[in-house]
């Protein structure tokens, strides 16, 4: 197969470069390891009927999101309980001891103030009265990575970056209607990962199970941590591009959709601040819970499904049926029926939740993003860390910016 340009990686950003580049006349392939389009977008469908649930992006942020113009959207539901877990215990979300603030408080707080280069979250925590433990859970959830690495800075300015708006949302009919529907019309090849990349100046050859696919450019989406563990080899990549995909390094995560004996009695959001759950949440009248856990939350999860089965006691509450108990009280006494994992640490197409801005790599976002010979060029979150958010919106801007570069390249 011959193209002017491959696109390899169907998820947002790959999606929107090759969007951008057919609209302006370019012939433009798009291969995808995986069966589906989407990347880290997975929606689940209850066999019922009911609401559909996000496994990967959870919801649209900003009332000026992009994805707006895209597909039909509708204001986020709100919880009618909201709670923290600390010391296996839950209460009310609030102001949780020892801090003075709630954690998106402080968070809003730290966007405004900015912070400076190379201070850590932990580090700006200290320094307003700190260390705040539920603070730094907090941060850590959010953004995927401990807070003793996560640049304050980074962080900062992220959010001075997004122009999204404010406000959250979700898709309506579920998350992954976005990158089907950006997806029509665009030559896209599922099941196709792309093993091997070659290429010299204006020129591409990419090996996949399907065979060899040839173009005159390539944009390469997938996160840098696919190419550092050699799932996709890019062959005499230049040295600064290979340090820098080292230090993008994707933050743990793993969501699970947990269906349960009995239908929940409220719709709730718990925050698990002892580094356990993660975000757990459930809906009035349904028996799903969704559990989104990054960083070390994401092991204990991880290791808690892997376990699945009859509920065993757990001194660290690591278990599946206790991990959900201590959050919403209402499932001890229910079963786990049934469970949906999508373990993103252990994809090998993803290595990762996302890439967030830390201390010591504030430079590795420009590099990696940077072409190579006007013909390498690079989209994804990780190409925009630090200066926007990490979010689908900062997909769909560096899918932008990567069809803008190449085709300034191509005159």
């Amino acid at each position: 197969m011959r193209t002017e340009v491959l696109v390899i990686g169907a998820g947002v950003s790959g999606l929107t470069c090759a969007t951008r580049l057919a609209e302006a006349g370019v012939r433009t392939a798009v291969v995808e390891a995986r069966s589906r389009v989407g990347g880290r977008i997975r929606t689940f469908r209850p066999t019922d009927g009911g609401p559909s649930l996000e496994l990967g992006a959870q919801v649209v942020h900003g009332d000026l999101n992009p994805v707006h113009g895209i597909v039909d959207t509708e204001t986020a539901p709100r919880p009618t309980a909201a709670r923290v877990v600390s010391g296996r215990v839950g209460r009310p979300m609030g102001a949780p001891a020892r801090t003075p603030q709630p954690p998106w408080a402080l968070e809003a707080r730290l966007n405004a103030e900015g912070a400076g280069i190379g201070e850590s979250v932990n580090d700006w925590l200290v320094d307003r009265g700190g260390p705040y433990p539920v603070a730094s859970e907090w941060f850590r959830q959010i953004w995927a990575t401990d807070p003793e690495r996560l640049s304050a800075r980074g962080v900062a300015e992220a959010h001075r970056g997004d122009t999204a708006g404010r406000g959250e949302f979700v898709v309506s009919g579920g998350f992954d209607l976005l990158p089907r529907r950006l997806a029509a019309g665009l030559d896209v090849r599922t099941d196709c990962p792309v093993q091997v990349l070659g290429w010299s100046p204006g020129r591409v050859s990419a090996q996949t199970p399907a065979g060899v696919v040839e173009a005159e450019r390539v944009v390469v989406t997938v996160p840098p941590s696919v190419v550092t563990h050699g799932t996709l080899t890019v062959k005499d990549l230049p040295e600064p591009k290979v340090e820098a995909a080292r230090a993008l390094a994707g933050g743990d995560g793993c969501c699970v959709v947990a269906t349960l004996s009995v239908p929940a009695p409220e719709t709730a959001s718990v925050f698990d601040a002892d580094g356990i759950g993660g975000f757990v949440s459930c809906r009035e009248g349904r028996p799903e819970a969704l559990i989104v856990a990054r960083d070390a939350a994401a092991a204990h999860v991880r290791a808690a499904t892997a376990g699945y089965g009859p509920a065993t006691a757990s001194s660290t509450g690591s278990d599946l049926a206790t991990l959900l108990a201590v959050a919403l009280p209402w499932a001890a006494r229910a079963e786990v029926v049934d469970i949906e994992v999508a373990d993103w640490g252990a994809d090998p197409w993803s290595r990762g939740a996302f890439t967030a801005p830390t201390v010591g790599a504030e430079w590795a976002p420009v590099i990696w993003a940077e072409p190579v010979a006007d013909t390498l060029f690079f989209a994804g979150e990780a190409t925009v860390s630090g200066t926007r958010l990490p979010w689908v919106q900062g997909a769909i801007a560096s899918g932008v910016i990567a069809a803008d570069r190449l085709l300034e390249a191509m005159g």
